[in-house]
């Protein structure tokens, strides 16, 4: 199916192997052959998860990163050579609707600044939590406490910390009895933790894997943080153009680079996308193509692939104008289309959450269309 609708790399990872362990070449190997035996090729990892015990800097960090180089140099043995991973501590990405209803019948990824306070404050119980937020956010949060219910409350844990994090190899799945509470004592593992400590543990990391990365040409892309805010009293250390700076000038290895996600970038209203993007084009060995739609009280929808604030077009022909300039193949940087709505009936089937197969393929129909057009004015 992905052939036929053009699809011609592979994004995907070992999602049966656990946090931490190694990916053997045999498994890495398999995993390559079957993606080729149907005519594609493995393009990228994503994503090779750095386990919060390194993320925190745990007493077993050293011996997970040896884990980490090991499946990083059985990746490379194998041909795979792009690794997209996150430093987000604990949480992935966020949004608290997964089927927020469009004007034409579909529906989309919503993240609601009220209602995350509500998820934080009334329901995670957060100490000190309600101090995080704006008068106007805290005001909204009232006027929806008068009308939540024990269905909603379960809801909102469900989209927040189970449905959107399970299926990427995160810390909480449907099969755990109490989410909320597991939730909680993954948030004290960073008690002490703040962004200066965070950087120094992500470059340690990075530090330690380039000598990997150099060995087998392996790019190593981290993905910025979604949404690209502060939530729930973590560090959050790639959210704009300092911080994107700071963590390629603390390695400045060009194996340490960007996946440069539009729609998670385009979900902080501080973030001009088209700018991050001419700047550290060459620094981006990955594309997330999507694009969010910033609204005035905190919220954030995501948008179609031509539409929202991203300005995909724009992004497209910058980084093809880019690799040309530097004599490399444009065919060099993956960029795949990303979260899309739900619609055709794939509300029906039990995607994961902005994973729809219906969806997807007219975002790739959209980019297919905008990648021909920027070729032609090579």
């Amino acid at each position: 199916m992905l052939r036929q609708i053009g699809v011609e790399g592979i994004v995907t990872a070992l999602h049966h192997i656990p946090n931490g362990k190694v990916w053997s070449q045999e498994e890495v190997h398999k995993m390559r052959q079957y993606i080729e035996d149907h005519g594609l090729r493995w393009s990228v990892v994503e994503s090779l998860p750095v386990s919060e015990s390194i993320k925190y800097g745990g007493p077993d960090r050293d011996q997970l990163i040896e884990n980490y180089k090991v499946s990083l140099a059985n990746l490379g043995r194998e041909g795979v050579k792009t690794i997209c991973y996150n430093f987000m501590p604990v949480l992935d990405w966020a949004r608290t609707t997964l089927e927020y209803p469009n004007g034409d019948g579909t529906s989309s990824l919503y993240f609601n600044k009220a209602e995350f306070a509500y998820f934080d404050i009334h329901i995670l119980k957060r100490p000190g939590a309600e101090n995080d937020y704006d008068e106007l956010t805290l005001q909204r949060m009232q006027e929806l406490s008068k009308q939540m219910t024990p269905e909603a409350e379960h809801r909102l844990v469900e989209n927040i910390i189970v449905k959107t994090q399970g299926f990427v190899n995160g810390n909480i799945t449907e099969d755990d009895a109490a989410p909320v509470e597991k939730f909680r004592s993954l948030l004290a593992l960073y008690d002490g933790i703040d962004a200066e400590q965070l950087r120094a543990n992500m470059k340690y990391f990075l530090e330690a894997i380039m000598p990997v990365c150099d060995e087998y040409d392996i790019n190593m892309c981290v993905h910025s943080d979604d949404p690209p805010l502060q939530i729930l009293g973590l560090p959050r250390i790639v959210t704009c153009d300092a911080d994107i700076r700071a963590f390629l000038d603390a390695v400045p290895n060009p194996h340490n680079g960007l996946t440069f996600c539009a729609g998670s970038l385009s979900a902080g209203a501080h973030n001009n996308v088209p700018e991050l993007a001419r700047k550290y084009a060459d620094r981006t060995w990955f594309v997330h193509l999507r694009s969010c739609q910033t609204l005035p009280n905190g919220d954030f929808r995501e948008a179609s692939h031509l539409g929202g604030r991203a300005n995909v077009i724009e992004l497209v022909r910058i980084f093809e104008h880019s690799l040309r300039e530097r004599g490399l193949d444009t065919k060099s940087l993956p960029m795949r289309v990303d979260h899309a709505p739900l619609m055709l009936g794939d509300e029906k089937i039990g995607y994961n959450a902005g994973y729809s197969f219906h969806g997807r393929m007219l975002a790739l129909g959209q980019v297919e269309g905008v990648m021909a057009t920027v070729a032609t004015e090579a």
